[in-house]
């Protein structure tokens, strides 16, 4: 079992260290609080030690506990600190060995494994100063900076400067980083093909699978970016997003992003052919009966990644959704285009926009097949055998 101390700073995202606290309790997990004054306005102590069962710390200069060195007894009996919500103010605090209340106190007197998981407005965030202590704590050892969640903020604002979901910090503590120091490029979601300035073609992919694969990548370490079609899906935390629309938007995204990464993962569901020469005005029916499209067809994205030269080339990974003869069609895609895995989907089993998926891994020397399962706990075993054959 291991002693986790939970440091609580001033930010509205304070409630979420207690649901936290307790995922990590039903993990095996040993926890304690210490408060700083500002977290006192969000979170109550009381609350605190109902949960936890230990007290709750909040003043440096207890006469009490520090008759006994409470600061040091407590940086001592941590396995890790988590600090979370972590402020601004506390982060630099922490880059710069400012000691001036019991958090910042036990920071520097403990030699336990430090997570951190930031939580402040978006330009707080963004501000030179933030990144520049975030790059600090960052580079040390025993640190471990958890990325910010995107979306609505307290103050009615949009962006980056989330603390993570208390499932999302658990899982950190749960999920090997195995994947530490590689750079992995996803695809996902499906293309759209311009017919005229209303209508396309496009097709059933939700893009959850690439999805739950970057997530479940960037939790085990990965630099991730994820090169998206048009989807109604949250950016994935600690996730880079690159946004684009038809086939030819995203071989240049792809092409683009491949040659720095260690490993290519195409699961976009990506349009075959294009309309050869869309009309540029919403096009009108003039008559009944029959219309002609002449489409042409798209570059095969993860075909060209796989053609890239030795020095460029990812470890390439593709996708064969098929809806007969699944086996044999991915086979065969595996070998035309010359790629290092191929991950075959037999799409008529309903898993367009399903939160499960049933899947086979394939290579040259295997043939690994996968249960039936939650698409994020698909994701978890699909990184763990390709982290395998890579290595």
């Amino acid at each position: 079992m291991k002693n986790i101390l939970i440091g609580i700073c001033g930010g509205i995202a304070a409630y979420k260290s207690i649901e936290t606290a307790r995922l990590l309790q039903k993990q095996g997990y040993k926890v304690r609080f210490v408060l700083t004054d500002a977290a006192q306005a969000f979170v109550s102590p009381m609350t605190l030690q109902a949960i936890s069962g230990e007290p709750v710390r909040s003043a440096l200069f207890d006469q009490d506990a520090e008759a006994a060195m409470g600061h040091i007894e407590l940086a001592r009996w941590a396995d890790v600190l988590l600090i979370a919500p972590a402020t601004a103010n506390t982060l630099a605090k922490l880059a710069h060995g400012i000691a001036d209340d019991l958090l910042s106190t036990l920071y520097l007197a403990t030699d336990a494994e430090v997570v951190i998981a930031p939580a402040m407005n978006r330009l707080m965030w963004a501000h030179p100063a933030t990144q520049a202590n975030i790059d600090v704590l960052s580079a040390r050892d025993n640190h471990r900076l958890l990325p910010v969640g995107e979306g609505e903020q307290a103050c009615g604002e949009f962006g980056a400067g989330r603390m993570l979901e208390p499932q999302e910090i658990v899982a950190a503590f749960t999920s090997p980083q195995d994947w530490q120091g590689q750079k992995v490029v996803i695809t996902a979601g499906p293309t759209r093909e311009a017919i005229d300035p209303v209508r396309y073609l496009t097709n059933h992919s939700s893009g959850k699978m690439g999805y739950a694969l970057a997530a479940a990548a960037a939790r085990r370490g990965a630099a991730v970016t994820l090169i998206t079609g048009p989807t109604t899906l949250a950016t994935p935390a600690g996730v880079e997003r690159i946004d684009v629309v038809s086939a030819q938007d995203m071989h240049t995204a792809a092409m683009s992003a491949a040659v720095s990464a260690d490993v290519f993962i195409a699961a976009a569901a990506v349009s075959d052919y294009r309309i050869n020469e869309p009309h540029a005005q919403k096009h009108k029916k003039t008559v009944h009966g029959a219309l002609s499209l002449e489409l042409v067809e798209n570059p095969d994205i993860v075909a060209d990644v796989a053609s890239l030269a030795r020095d460029k080339r990812p470890f390439t990974i593709g996708f064969a959704a098929e809806t007969e003869q699944l086996l044999e069609h991915a086979r065969a895609k595996l070998r035309a285009k010359g790629l290092d895995m191929i991950i075959a989907n037999d799409v008529s089993e309903g898993v367009f926009g399903s939160d499960d998926n049933r899947v086979t891994l394939l290579s040259e020397s295997q043939e690994i097949a996968l249960p039936r399962q939650n698409k994020t706990a698909l994701a978890k075993c699909l990184l763990t055998e390709i982290l395998k054959q890579k290595i």
